[in-house]
């Protein structure tokens, strides 16, 4: 019998690329399996990229999907170590707030999620976090 390999923790997966122009400019570019960033900022996310969604004690809105994709992107390139923490950690936390502000979430909320990943996420961030490949049947 043969057997199959994934990561759990996922509910969304991206159908089209994206692209969008960030503030963090590596200094060399950082190509993964479904994210590009070049030395521009100039950020890519891949058809087939999933990611979680908004987390935390929230809703998953339209307001916040565009958002939480850049910023799990982000976090993602941070655990394996493409992208230092220490230095992007709070850029990314700023760039998904100008996103879920731009696509129209109430300024309140957007602060009290800023505050959120501010204080609640670094650990999304840190290389310790990257999800293991599970294998079934076991």
């Amino acid at each position: 019998m043969s057997s199959i390999v994934y990561r759990d923790g996922y509910k969304y997966q991206l159908q089209e690329t994206y692209a969008l122009q960030i503030e963090i400019q590596p200094a060399a570019p950082i190509q993964t399996d479904f994210i590009d960033l070049d030395t521009a900022g100039n950020l890519s996310i891949l058809k087939g990229y999933a990611w979680d969604g908004p987390s935390g004690p929230t809703y998953d809105t339209l307001t916040f999907m565009r958002g939480s994709l850049v910023h799990d992107a982000l976090y993602q390139l941070m655990r394996e170590s493409h992208l230092d923490p220490k230095i992007h950690r709070d850029i990314a936390d700023r760039i998904l707030i100008r996103l879920c502000k731009e696509d129209g979430m109430w300024f309140g909320r957007a602060w009290w999620v800023y505050l959120g990943v501010k204080y609640f996420a670094s650990f999304a961030a840190d290389p310790a976090d990257l999800k293991p490949p599970t294998q079934a049947p076991g």
